[in-house]
């Protein structure tokens, strides 16, 4: 299968427990940690989280059969302080900032260029909203792939490896607005469609 053998669409009621079943497996099978209220939260109302709010979105992806096999979100909450860096939090202030989120993909549909489509349409999103001034996401290093596909795609604004003893050792990236299609996917992507 290709990537144009799936379809991105904003998340509708009848896509919210797939798409919670995406980000359990996640946290769960890829994180390791499980569901954590505090971190995953988002994960167990993301009606809330995400298809209340009007500058928030959740994506999903649809397979070839019509299931949700991926996921992506974006909200306007800037990193908060503790337990992100005090100068990364300023950097990226909540209202101004898209948060990009829950960007997870079943590993049986990885390396197709999924996580490309969300990234350029959730930024499309962040974009048509004309109230963000950055986008910002932190990823763990130690989830296969996950650091490589960042770097891909956005700046290193602090990688907390590097702080006295490791900090969460998570890496924080800022990814660049208003320049097109995200490097590595396809010319003309759709719009986010019912977008707000």
């Amino acid at each position: 299968m290709q990537v144009h053998d799936y379809s991105i669409r904003p998340a509708g009621p009848q896509d919210i427990d797939a798409a919670r079943a995406v980000m359990l497996d996640t946290v769960y099978h890829d994180f390791g940690t499980g569901y954590v209220p505090r971190w995953h939260g988002d994960i167990v109302d993301p009606v809330a989280a995400y298809l209340a709010p009007p500058r928030h979105t959740l994506l999903v992806a649809l397979g070839p059969g019509g299931e949700v096999v991926a996921t992506g979100a974006l909200d306007s909450r800037g990193p908060a302080h503790p337990p992100n860096p005090r100068h990364v939090a300023e950097r990226f202030p909540s209202g101004e900032t898209a948060q990009l989120r829950r960007i997870y993909v079943r590993p049986e549909h990885r390396r197709r260029g999924l996580a490309r489509r969300l990234v350029e349409e959730l930024l499309a999103f962040a974009e048509a909203d004309g109230g963000y001034r950055a986008v910002y996401l932190h990823t763990d290093p130690s989830v296969t792939g996950a650091e490589p596909f960042w770097r891909s795609l956005a700046k290193v604004v602090h990688d907390e490896r590097e702080d006295p003893g490791g900090g969460n050792g998570v890496v924080h990236f800022e990814v660049p607005m208003g320049r097109g299609p995200v490097a590595g996917a396809p010319a003309g992507g759709r719009p986010p469609g019912g977008a707000r």
